[in-house]
């Protein structure tokens, strides 16, 4: 994919549910390095949004490319082949693996060999697994989480736990990465720390990544683009300075406007 080529976008995305629209019209393009933030009250769509982008729901109008890829019809597996891995809202670590065990399951599609290599622990076999270890251990130098990797994932602090996902997460090798509120449950010191880490990240590894947050220092600290959702629907989007002085996202966030109140 040529450098300059989009790595995502969504064009008039619509998902219904019976007879509740919940996100309308979604447009959105992403490009390589790019670090964008989209935001909104509770209930705005963000999570549904990130659900169609990879794969979870099928939109019920619209379309989303991967580069010049249509996913319309894709399972969350073949969108995660194409370049796209994601966090949760929720976190969802496989919970009784080890932590070491649980970045080797997220970048499992690019160690290849046969059922028959893994029962006979053929040469292919053990090189592709000792890849796969190296691999996952670099990542977790990257987190701090080297010294816990034999650790059972649920035993770790909730802190870790939240950077496991995202060390699992890379270790798909994205080329966008999907954070769904990355800061929620950490304190004052783990999120200054989370911000740095983010755009480490994306200086590092040279992808893009795209996050959901309600935390607004996190969001205008660091992302270079904002989209606003409310009730569905795009009310902004623009460059942090500008998002904080719109007063329609003023007025969505805190329901009055913008002269008594600052984002």
């Amino acid at each position: 994919m040529p450098a300059t080529e989009p790595i995502l976008e969504s064009k008039n995305v619509t998902i219904r549910f019976g007879g509740l629209t919940a996100v309308s019209n979604f447009d959105l393009t992403v490009n390589p390095r790019e670090l964008v933030g989209l935001i909104g009250p509770n209930g705005a769509g963000k999570t549904t949004i990130f659900n169609m982008l990879t794969g979870v729901y099928k939109p019920t109008e619209g379309d989303i490319r991967v580069g010049a890829v249509s996913t319309r019809d894709f399972k969350p597996y073949q969108i995660t082949a194409l370049g796209l891995a994601r966090t949760f809202q929720n976190i969802r670590l496989f919970k009784e693996l080890t932590v070491l065990e649980n970045v080797k399951a997220g970048g499992h599609i690019h160690y290849k060999y046969s059922g028959t290599s893994a029962v006979l622990h053929t040469n292919r076999f053990h090189t592709a697994e000792e890849q796969a270890e190296e691999d996952a251990l670099r990542l977790l130098d990257l987190f701090d989480l080297r010294s816990r990797a034999q650790y059972t994932a649920r035993n770790l602090p909730y802190g870790d736990q939240r950077r496991l996902e995202i060390a699992r997460a890379l270790a798909a090798r994205p080329r966008l990465l999907l954070l769904d509120e990355p800061a929620a449950g950490l304190n004052t010191g783990e999120t200054a720390a989370l911000m740095t880490k983010i755009r480490e990240i994306r200086d590092r590894f040279g992808v893009a990544i795209l996050l959901i947050e309600h935390n607004m220092e996190l969001v205008m600290g660091i992302c270079e683009r904002i989209i606003v959702l409310n009730y569905g629907k795009t009310i902004a989007q623009g460059t942090p300075d500008q998002i904080q002085t719109n007063p329609v996202v003023v007025e969505a966030y805190l329901g009055e406007p913008v002269e008594a109140a600052q984002l």
